[in-house]
């Protein structure tokens, strides 16, 4: 992708909208509260503000890339639109009934989460077509209109259409579509064979849903963005981060906002891969934690794990299967409620417990002074000296640590017998316990041991919590890049074009054919190109060749990578050697005798992404200058000590501070435990170390 010298990103997040502009290499940020009411003016806020920190005027702006929570919002707190399911008869109840799997075995009084929509909104049609795709029972279009007519007097603003085996034949599922169109011209339509054409009615149906169920919100919101960037005089285009890690145009975003879901999260596991290649490393712990979530993801050899089935809103104590499943190309982590806006109560236990209920940016927590009573995790920051009340988000937003107190004392204080600092304490060491056990759990199910991974911290909490969570993990290394209040802004300027077609066409290798493989990877590789050519028409583009494979009988399938000489000539005695080699790493060993199956083709087009300079890290010998002192509560000796208070722009290359110390900056302050040392790297990143240790 061909890089523009003046370039925004904007990522809107719970609690801050964050904007960042490139210019000719140089990064000018800010940090913006997120506008509920209308999430377009804190961009537009924001855009003035980096402009005129930059110098330049919005009608200079030659591309714009956005990612946004507004998707994820929506579908946690159950926001989108009045959306009714048409499906094939018998299967109205599937995505009710789940796949009938216990995600905790021994809860006897597990509650299984409520669908996006109630059974009277969803409405069946008399068709049927078989596993291998052929129709056995036709559908009529009398059937389709008499289910048009209930959805008009019902007053749906969307229509989800996901019918039995439609992956494989579509015919239906687009006749339905032509027919809503025809009589029902207001309301939105999503057929599950573009949304997600994969085999596994649960995933699928449940997938089609939330992307009809978002859709009205996600095409109004982004027709007004593009409206109010005309009217500030921005001509370029705007392009939308996808959860898979790349970058879409507006129009396919409208047309499949379901891919938006983690959009935000997306651009920073880009960016901690982008400064995990900078340093050569191969194992990385990527932290991200705003005013809202907090997201862990896995990267290995600088590159995001990823997947194509993902849980939104996992209710259950961080449990695969207690959330909402989308099946989408997704990037692979883990998202909690746990950020600077989420808010403490005391259980009927007595235990203090942390989000995922929010404070966001209206009216905030307490120590905002804007009409929050509640008790917020940067409540308990402030009043453990991680946070200068006077100099928060640059010193755009004054704290008020009296109302932190009050409010700490009155929701967790009174009813535990404890004062506002040791309220404070437990409030901090339950989200950090909370964030520690979501890496762990996401850690042992990608069998990887934590201790081998350096974790890249970003996001305007992250810096704030990362050393102790690194404490409570036994990682030893923790970077801070720059920027990294805004990171995930940053990530969506690193990230290249790109778009994943799959499709379900299941195949014995015993029964492998050739040309079939080189038509279906062939179609894909057509389909996934022509969406990358709509965001750029001369633009190299690359293709990356996935099958989806398991032995026969099994449950569950993993990713096979193909290059392209082995997808568009294919042999089965490659295929084989290929599942072996992976099935193998993964499990230790092959099982013999058994055929083998594949489910999933997938195929990947990308532009390729941007050359990296590697850094050669240094192990830090000057001193850096000391500010003042503060009194900072380090949660490992359980008392205040004295912090060395750093300015990270005053810090040069190789100077060294001793924990415990607060280094800051206008968007984050990064908190070094007594346990560290903090180095002040090459690139401006603050690389954080147990004390003694170098930079490796």
């Amino acid at each position: 992708m061909k890089s523009s010298s003046i370039r925004l990103g904007a990522d809107i997040g719970g609690t801050f909208t964050d904007v960042v502009l490139e210019k000719d290499g140089a990064v000018f940020s800010t940090k913006v509260l997120t506008t509920y009411a209308a999430p377009e003016n804190a961009i537009i806020d924001g855009m003035h503000q980096v402009c005129d920190k930059a110098g330049v005027t919005p009608d200079q702006i030659e591309q714009i890339i956005h990612g946004t929570t507004l998707a994820t919002n929506a579908l946690i707190e159950r926001r989108g639109a009045k959306t009714a399911l048409i499906t094939t008869q018998g299967f109205r109840d599937v995505i009710e009934m789940r796949t009938e799997s216990r995600f905790e075995q021994y809860d006897l009084n597990l509650t299984l989460p409520e669908p996006l929509l109630p059974r009277q909104f969803r409405f069946t049609v008399n068709e049927r077509v078989n596993a291998k795709g052929d129709v056995m029972i036709a559908l009529e279009r009398s059937d389709i209109e008499a289910v048009a007519d209930q959805i008009a007097k019902g007053g749906f603003n969307s229509v989800a259409v996901g019918l039995i085996h439609s992956y494989l034949n579509p015919a239906h599922e687009q006749m339905i579509r032509d027919v809503l169109r025809e009589r029902l011209p207001e309301v939105a339509v999503s057929i599950s064979s573009e949304v997600s054409p994969q085999m596994r009615e649960y995933e699928r149906f449940n997938t089609v849903v939330a992307n009809a169920y978002i859709k009205p919100l996600m095409a109004s919101y982004l027709g007004r963005l593009e409206e109010r960037l005309r009217g500030e005089g921005v001509g370029c285009r705007v392009f939308l981060m996808h959860s898979g890690g790349g970058i879409i145009s507006i129009q396919n975003a409208a047309d499949f906002p379901v891919r938006l879901v983690e959009s935000g999260p997306a651009g920073g596991a880009v960016f901690a891969a982008h400064i995990a290649a900078r340093y050569g490393i191969d194992k990385v712990l990527s932290f991200d934690m705003g005013g809202t979530t907090a997201k862990i993801c896995l990267i290995k050899n600088q590159t995001p794990k990823t997947s194509r089935v993902f849980e939104v809103a996992r209710t259950y104590r961080f449990k695969k299967g207690s959330g909402m499943p989308i099946s989408i190309p997704v990037i692979d982590m883990v998202e909690i409620g746990a950020g600077g806006g989420s808010l403490a109560h005391v259980d009927s236990m007595r235990q203090i417990r942390v989000g995922p209920e929010s404070a966001g940016s209206e009216p905030g927590p307490a120590c905002y002074g804007r009409g929050g009573e509640r008790p917020a995790v940067t409540d308990a920051d402030l009043v453990l000296g991680k946070l200068d009340a006077d100099n928060f988000a640059g010193g755009s937003i004054k704290l008020h640590a009296e109302q932190s107190k009050t409010a700490l004392s009155a929701h967790v204080g009174a009813t535990l017998d404890m004062d506002a600092v040791e309220a404070a304490f437990g409030v901090a060491e339950v989200v950090d316990e909370n964030m520690a056990n979501a890496a762990r759990v996401h850690a042992v199910e990608n069998g990887e041991d934590l201790s081998e991974y350096t974790m890249i911290a970003f996001g305007g909490a992250a810096p704030l919590h990362a050393g102790r969570l690194c404490e409570k993990l036994g990682v030893d290394r923790l970077i801070v890049p720059p920027g990294a209040g805004v990171g995930s802004a940053i990530g969506f300027l690193r990230a290249p074009y790109s778009f994943e077609a799959n499709r379900s066409v299941y195949m014995k290798l015993s029964d492998f054919d050739p040309q079939v493989i080189r038509k279906l990877l062939t179609d894909l590789q057509a389909e996934a190109t022509g969406f990358v050519r709509t965001c750029d028409e001369t633009a190299e583009i690359l293709s990356e060749f996935k099958v989806y494979m398991r032995y026969a009988g099994q449950g569950w399938e993993i990713p096979i990578e193909l290059t392209e000489e082995q997808a568009m000539n294919p042999d089965a005695a490659t295929f084989v050697a290929r599942f072996e080699e992976d099935y193998t790493k993964l499990f230790g060993r092959t099982v013999a005798g058994m055929d083998i199956e594949i489910t999933v083709w997938s195929v990947n087009a990308t532009t390729p992404p941007e050359t990296v300079a590697r850094v050669v890290a240094t192990k830090g010998e000057g001193k850096a200058t000391q500010q003042s002192l503060r009194s900072v509560f380090d949660a490992a000796s359980g008392k205040y000590l004295d912090a060395a208070v750093i300015d990270r722009a005053t810090m040069k290359t190789g100077q060294r501070v001793h924990g415990p110390a607060a280094v800051t900056e206008d968007e984050t302050t990064i908190i070094i435990p007594a346990s560290r040392d903090a180095v002040r790297q090459p690139d401006g990143c603050i690389d954080v170390v147990i004390t003694g240790k170098g930079a490796e």
